[in-house]
């Protein structure tokens, strides 16, 4: 049996979390069209005959860093990129122009003496800036060309990693009992992550970088359903009226939305109670 910790590192958008979501079978990583989706490392468990791979989903690198929470998002993938693993997966994405997010990554991908395997994805898409890439093939031993959102190229590209990774350790790095993939987050914090994907995917540009959302109970009730009290925070009142919407619309459709991916997480009927709060340090607070 196989074991390894594998990294993804790429600029933000580029498609890690889809990959880990679609090579596990099941949703560990929220995903949204928007930068700072991904806030923090997750780790997600792929296991098959052949052993276990623990796959790191790291923040996307930021260019541009004047806020703080961008920052710390930086701070914490450089973290992640000094810490052990066996073979690192340097994510781009070529229907995107190449810019200085993208050098930034390149920089850190070149100074890691584990394998780097590159992988260009979204190869389901039209790939306009292909040739801006084209050279990454000639700096790093291999390349593989995916879908993460489609599974395309999956199967090669986990042959692959098994080859690279050692022989089960003595000690496993994964508890055999553990029957969840997710491995580094507790239920109050994916239900808070699936709660902030819903305010990434449904309101505007503005707004989803001035919030996040937190989960202060769940309490499971009769009739197999589980009761949620969760808030949204936000940094100012007039986004607070944004996330309510007239009447109280807003948040009600973005509860419905929450309550039924809940659900089908964790195979449970769910109550979700969801209410929005101005704190204005809630970075600092959360994210120190």
């Amino acid at each position: 049996m196989k074991e390894g910790i594998v990294l993804l590192l790429g600029r933000p958008n580029v498609g890690k979390s889809t990959f880990v979501n679609n090579v596990i079978g099941q949703k560990v990583a929220i995903t949204s069209p928007k930068p700072q989706t991904t806030r923090f490392p997750i780790q997600g468990l792929y296991s098959d005959e052949r052993g276990r791979i623990i796959f790191t989903d790291t923040p996307g690198i930021f260019d541009k860093t004047k806020d703080s929470l961008a920052q710390k998002i930086n701070r914490t993938t450089l973290e992640s990129v000094n810490k052990e693993f066996d073979a690192v997966l340097y994510f781009i994405d070529p229907t995107r122009k190449r810019d200085f997010e993208e050098a930034r990554v390149l920089g850190i991908a070149r100074k890691i003496k584990a394998p780097v395997i590159l992988v260009v994805n979204k190869n389901d898409k039209k790939q306009t800036y292909l040739p801006q890439y084209m050279f990454l093939e000639d700096e790093f031993e291999e390349t593989f060309h995916i879908s993460a959102l489609k599974g395309h190229g999956f199967e090669d590209l986990l042959d692959r990693l098994f080859e690279i990774l050692s022989e089960e350790k003595e000690v496993s790095m994964v508890d055999p009992d553990h029957v969840y993939p997710l491995l580094n987050m507790d239920s109050k914090t994916f239900i808070a992550e699936l709660i902030r994907e819903k305010v990434f995917i449904m309101m505007g540009e503005e707004i989803p970088y001035s919030t996040t959302a937190v989960v202060d109970k769940i309490i499971e009730r009769k009739n197999n359903l589980m009761y949620i009290k969760a808030r949204i925070l936000t940094t100012n009142d007039r986004h607070k009226k944004m996330l309510i919407g007239a009447a109280g619309r807003k948040i009600k459709e973005l509860g419905s939305y929450a309550r039924k991916e809940i659900a089908l997480a964790i195979n449970k009927k769910v109550f979700l109670d969801v209410t929005v709060e101005v704190d204005p340090h809630w970075q600092e607070v959360l994210y120190s």
